[in-house]
Order: structure tokens, then C-alpha cells, then sequence
């Protein structure tokens, strides 16, 4: 059935296909990108070429500044190309601040949607642009190369590679992460006990949660892979546990190890620099990976698994906390943005397929908890932080650098958000139903 609306976006898009036919010669840039957006823009757009459209009183706009600018954005695929343009300043934003620029990207996210303009229109279109548009260029320093280019750096989630995807996100510098993340040096999910908590309470909150759900006391030995800055490490440590973290950046070892002197916890924590595939010891009470799975590689995930069940007890509990799809059917493999800018050969997909691979590891899986709003959350208070300190984080990273981190925040709090994309505790256990490998309450023993 059609509605008023569609009938509205439809003339919408006829009058700004006619317009442009009607017309004879070299279309402007924001003529050309109305026939794109069918004549229904929702925020202010202008040009180098003297051009605009869009409502004059929208509170937010686009300017794009620069024939490379242009380029870029006719070159790069989905949100490559705006990405390039906006990293290299190319392609101004306004009405957000560039620590947190989500009110924008909510704008365009719910009133854009392009369409292909005919043939006829098109040829028009690429006439108008210019055909030395259509060569790409050299992307911005701060992108990594394509998937195809960086097996020269060794096979995809080999330990090699896997050591540089790891550097390029986490040894970005340990101040602007303490700007970012606060006082916790936590770069996960929280879990709010209430909507009006702080950041600090929230994780706080979130690894008292991780800590109940593998029933850990005094004496107990755990095993946190990916441990970041040894958030979790020292929560354990505080409360008896013999506890060991192992991360792959260097940057977030030294922290680590000296927050761990700082605090006392040297008799019982431990962080580690290395692969999580080199741990030697075995018999942990309890195995915590805290947002490591999204590097992991689907591919991985039984060895990944496999591993994991072979470093506890019997009886041993293991949770899983990651980012997953909102189903398990969409390609793993991040694209674009998020691939080439913020985490290379990132991997992401349904919790179907994580409880999938944790049984067939031989893993009795327990319970299985949805914490996407947390996450929205989390990113709202992780920019407003970035704007806080965001003449501080440009010195200490520079621009460019800056605009990535907050415009993969604001995106990545739209997409948790809308449901895209969820976070998902799974906890499971060392045990196929032997009572003496596991003496388990029949109901749930954590307070949400």
C-alpha cells in the first residue's frame, strides 16, 4: 500500500530528476547530490562551487571545501568515501562538535536515502563532476590498507597480524585512552544500574557482574584473555583472586603492570604481553574474555573455544562478553570505515553462531544475556569525555586521529542503538552434566 509519504518522497525525487533534465549544461554539486537524495535533504548542504541545498534553518550541515574532497566521496564506497573526506578536513561538519558528532549522523542516518537517477541523468551527473573525479587517490595516512594488500603482513588472524590490527587500535597513546575512558581505563561495555549512573559506576558495575557470573572467591585462579588495561585483573585481585590478564598491546601492558605495583596486587595479579595462545597453564576456576572475540575471526572460533575450555578445571566457568550481529546470517568481515580505520580484520556475528561453536567445543552453555543498550550508553558518556578533553586529545594525536575516534563512537552508539549491532554475554561451563564437575544453583546466582 502507498502512503502520503511515499507519495511525497516520490514527487520529492521526480521534481529533482526533472529540474536537472529540464536544465542544460553542468549541474552545481548540491543539484547533483539532490538528485541522489531525491530532492530530500535533512540538513544544510554546501559547496566549493558556490552551491547549496537543503533547508536554510537545518541545525546541522555539510560543507564539502575541496575538489578532493569530491573525489573522494565519488570514489569511496559507502561510508569510506565520507570518512575520507571529512578525516582530511575536505568535508566540514556543522552544528556537532567533531568529538561527538552523533546528532549529525542520526540526521542522516533517518532522512537520507540515495537512489540511482536513470541512465540518461547519470551520464549528465558524471559529466558535471568531472571525469578526473572518478580516479581514486591516495586515502588519508591514517587508513590501513585493503584486506588483499595486508597479507603481507601474514594470514588473516595469524599472530603476526593480529599483533599489528591490535597496535593500530590499542597503542594509540595511553593518555588520550584515560581522557576517553575515564578513571575505569575500561574500553567495554558498561552495565548501568540505573539510567542516571556514571561511567565509573557503570563499569564498576559491569565487572561486578562478570566477577558473580563465574562465581569466583578468594583463592580461586582466573584467566582473562584480552585483558585490555587489567580492569578486570585488578577487580579480581582486590577480592583474593589469583588472577592473570594477557593483551596484545604493549602500550596496554606497561599501564597495566604499573597500576597493578600502584595498587598492591602484585602478589596476585598478573598482566601479561603476548598472545592468549601462549598461555601454558592450565586449571583456572574461571576464564573471562572481555572483548576479544570480535578479533578473533569466525573461522577461529572452535580452536578459539577449544582453547579456552582446555585452560579450566572441571566444572570451570567461562564468560564471554563481545559485540555480535543482530542475526547469523550477515558477513562476519567489518567493511569500509570501521575495517580500514578503527579495527582491521574485525570480525562480527550473531550470538546463535558464538553458542553454536561454544557447545560443539564441549562447553555446556548456561545463559546467554543481550546488553546492547548499555553499550549506547557507554558511547554517549565515552564522547562526551572526548569532548571534554578534545583540545587535548588533538595534541597528544593529532586531528585527523581525533575525528576517527569520535566519529566511530557517535556511529557505533547509532548502531547499538537501532539494534544493528548487540552485546552479548555468554556463560558456559567446563561440564557435560557431570554433578562432580560442577556444582551449580539451579537458578541464576548474580544480581542483574
Amino acid at each position: 500500500m502507498t502512503t502520503p509519504k511515499d507519495r511525497t518522497d516520490a514527487a520529492a525525487r521526480d521534481d529533482a530528476a526533472n529540474t536537472a533534465e529540464a536544465g542544460s549544461g553542468k549541474l552545481t554539486l548540491a543539484e547533483v547530490l539532490e538528485i541522489f537524495a531525491g530532492g530530500r535533504l535533512p540538513l544544510r548542504f554546501t559547496a566549493y562551487d558556490g552551491s547549496s541545498a537543503g533547508p536554510e534553518n537545518a541545525p546541522f550541515g555539510l560543507d564539502l571545501k575541496t575538489p578532493r574532497g569530491t573525489t573522494y566521496l565519488v570514489t569511496g564506497f559507502g561510508d569510506l568515501g565520507l570518512a575520507r573526506a571529512y578525516i582530511t578536513g575536505d568535508l566540514g561538519i556543522e552544528g556537532v562538535h567533531p568529538g561527538d558528532p552523533y546528532e549529525l549522523l542520526k540526521a542522516l542516518t533517518e532522512g537520507l536515502e540515495f537512489t540511482r537517477p536513470p541512465a540518461r541523468l547519470m551520464a549528465q551527473i558524471v559529466r558535471s563532476i568531472g571525469f578526473e573525479h572518478l580516479r581514486p587517490i591516495a586515502p588519508p595516512p591514517q587508513e590501513v590498507p585493503p584486506r588483499w594488500r595486508r597479507v603481507a603482513g601474514g594470514l588473516r588472524h595469524s599472530k603476526t597480524r593480529d599483533a599489528e590490527a591490535i597496535h593500530h587500535h590499542y597503542d594509540v597513546s595511553n593518555t588520550f585512552y584515560e581522557w576517553v575512558l575515564g578513571s575505569s581505563m575500561t574500553y567495554t561495555c558498561a552495565c548501568y544500574p540505573r539510567l542516571d549512573a556514571s561511567l565509573e559506576e557503570a563499569q564498576e558495575n559491569k565487572y561486578r557482574l562478570v566477577f558473580e557470573k563465574l562465581r569466583l572467591k578468594p583463592g580461586d585462579r582466573l584467566l582473562d584473555v584480552g585483558c585490555g588495561w587489567g580492569g578486570m585483573v585488578r577487580y579480581a585481585a582486590r577480592r583474593g583472586v589469583q588472577a592473570v590478564g594477557v593483551t596484545l598491546s604493549r602500550e596496554q601492558t606497561s599501564w597495566a603492570q604499573r597500576a597493578i605495583a600502584e595498587e598492591g596486587l602484585a602478589e596476585r595479579a598478573e598482566v601479561r604481553y603476548g598472545d592468549y595462545r601462549d598461555i601454558a597453564e592450565t586449571g583456572f576456576d574461571a576464564v573471562s574474555s572481555i572483548g576479544l572475540l570480535e578479533h578473533i575471526g569466525v573461522r577461529n572460533y572452535a580452536s578459539y573455544f577449544r582453547f579456552l575450555r582446555s585452560r579450566l578445571r572441571p566444572g570451570g566457568l567461562l564468560l564471554n562478553h563481545c559485540i555480535t550481529r543482530c542475526d547469523n546470517k550477515a558477513e562476519p568481515a567489518a567493511q569500509g570505515f570501521i575495517d580500514r580505520y578503527v579495527f582491521p580484520d574485525g570480525e562480527l556475528t550473531g550470538s546463535g553462531r558464538i553458542i553454536t561453536e561454544a557447545q560443539d567445543a564441549g562447553l555446556e552453555v548456561l545463559h546467554d544475556e543481550n546488553l546492547r543498550p548499555h553499550y549506547a550508553l557507554t558511547l554517549r558518556d565515552w564522547c562526551a569525555n572526548l569532548v571534554e578533553h578534545w583540545d587535548e586529545a588533538v595534541a597528544e594525536i593529532g586531528l585527523p586521529a581525533a575525528k576517527v575516534w569520535g566519529l566511530y563512537m557517535a556511529g557505533s552508539r547509532l548502531a547499538f542503538e537501532s539494534g544493528g549491532i548487540e552485546l552479548h554475554h555468554v556463560l558456559a561451563v567446563n561440564s557435560r552434566g557431570n554433578s562432580d564437575d560442577a556444582d551449580l544453583p539451579l537458578r541464576p546466582w548474580w544480581t542483574p
